[in-house]
């Protein structure tokens, strides 16, 4: 005996009873996917068009479905629209109301296509948007960081390697460093856009159409660059979900190595920065605290955007061809993803012009640890010494400092001529902070001259961007 309930269904007609009301609920979408609104609308408005351009609708009947659409569209950020769960899904809700609204014309609408293709469609338009908005965060990103190096170029601070000082680097090379790595991650995610940009539309449910309907002319109403090639592969690949959620598992990683650093050049160990009130807290038991809370928040979150790529990978593993309901779950990752990295990203942008950097701090952690050690070994190689025996009379130097608490710097032109005899009064130039810095004056290097011109670089590349 056939159940009334059932028919309420868009695919009810083969089904004779209702679904089980925790099975709806458990099967739903809608709580999630309905932020895809305006890609669905975008998607259905295009599908409009192509079948009136082929005529497997009328004009006046396309006028009706696209003009019901942007109606739709309006009472969905007015807030004016009831989401059920009885629907499914973000394409049942926007449909079935088109249909309440327009009658048996909007019943037209899903000829020549599936929800299948329609969702891929949906998720690479959503996706395309939100890659250009994380684009432009990173550039914003890379123009505060650029703007802090420049004015820091001549601060001198100790570079690290394994956590202890190595060499004096300037601040202002320190920055350009995270402006690279940012660069690697603008451009993967460029290079994401352009497999996020084909349109799986016309695909259907898995083997096209019986329709004599225009992919291409679709695709070009929606700015795709080619209508997918296979259908089957075009309802079924979440490929580039995971390829983004990569991309974004990288840059997280980045913020995450960069908070780090700002954690700990934020304690009164290092002293080197003060970050701005406005991006900390204080401790509700300790007077005297301002922790690093953003820095730390980031830091943390890069492990879910991780996860996310992670949980994608799994969901995709086991996957026969073509489209199967566990693709449902690709959403929540991706728009945790999505929405962590901007996040992320906006507020690293605001809080970096804000740093304020203890220059003094810096100088003086450069000086210590024998930062000018390998300039020594240089200056020594220049003066005829194998750079192995240079390293070794260095070395015998740096611990006739630590036990004497003696910087090479402090030591006096005897006490350094008693490690090795070519060692004369103009020593002293390449013992400075200032003097290292200087030496190595290639590209890449940390010279101040070359710095600026690596700025100046960066500069005319972020300015090539917004023209």
């Amino acid at each position: 005996m056939s159940d009334d309930n059932a028919k309420e269904k868009p695919w009810g007609g083969r089904f004779t009873e209702s679904t089980d009301a925790f099975v709806e609920a458990f099967t739903a979408s809608i709580g999630f996917d309905h932020r895809l609104y305006r890609h669905d609308i975008a998607g259905s408005i295009a599908h409009a068009r192509m079948l009136a351009h082929v005529g497997i609708i009328r004009e006046p009947e396309c006028k009706r479905i696209v003009d019901g659409l942007e109606d739709i569209r309006a009472d969905i950020e007015r807030g004016d629209f009831a989401w059920s769960v009885a629907l499914e899904d973000i394409h049942m809700n926007i449909e079935a109301r088109l249909i309440e609204r327009i009658g048996d014309t909007g019943k037209k609408l899903h000829t020549g296509r599936s929800r299948n293709d329609q969702v891929a469609t949906d998720l690479r338009l959503y996706l395309r948007d939100e890659i250009d908005i994380l684009c432009a965060e990173l550039g914003r990103l890379q123009a505060a960081l650029l703007e802090l190096a420049e004015r820091e170029a001549d601060t001198i601070m100790p570079g690290f390697t394994h956590l202890q000082v190595a060499m004096p680097v300037s601040l202002g090379h320190h920055m350009l460093a995270w402006i690279e790595m940012l660069e690697r991650d603008y451009l993967r995610l460029l290079d994401c856009r352009r497999r996020v940009n084909v349109m799986p539309l016309g695909a259907a449910a898995l083997a096209g159409t019986s329709f004599p309907i225009d992919r291409v002319y679709t695709a070009r109403l929606l700015g795709f660059d080619a209508p997918a090639a296979n259908s089957l592969d075009a309802v079924s690949d979440r490929d580039f979900v995971i390829e983004f959620c990569s991309a974004a598992a990288l840059v997280m990683m980045h913020l995450s190595r960069f908070s780090e650093e700002l954690i700990l050049w934020s304690s009164a160990q290092f002293n080197f920065i003060e970050l701005p009130d406005r991006f900390c807290t204080g401790s509700s038991i300790m007077p005297q605290k301002k922790n690093p809370d953003v820095p730390e928040l980031v830091r943390g979150k890069s492990g879910r955007v991780t996860g996310n790529l992670v949980s994608l990978l799994m969901l995709m593993k086991g996957q026969p061809l073509a489209y199967n309901k566990d693709n449902q779950e690709d959403k929540e990752p991706l728009f945790d993803s999505v929405d962590t990295l901007k996040g992320s990203l906006r507020v690293f942008a605001d809080m970096m012009p804000a740093l304020e950097v203890n220059r003094e701090q810096m100088a003086r952690a450069a000086h210590q640890g024998f930062s000018t050690a390998t300039d020594l070994a240089d200056y020594l190689v220049r003066k005829g010494t194998p750079f192995r025996d240079a390293h070794e009379i260095v070395g015998r130097a740096v611990r006739y400092g630590i036990e004497n608490d003696k910087d090479l710097a402090a030591l006096t032109l005897e006490e350094l001529q008693d490690f090795s005899s070519s060692i004369d009064a103009d020593v002293f130039e390449v013992l400075t902070l200032e003097g290292s810095l200087a030496a190595r004056n290639h590209p890449g290097g940390t010279a101040p001259a070359q710095v600026r011109a690596a700025m100046d670089s960066v500069r005319t590349r972020l300015a090539n961007r917004e023209s």
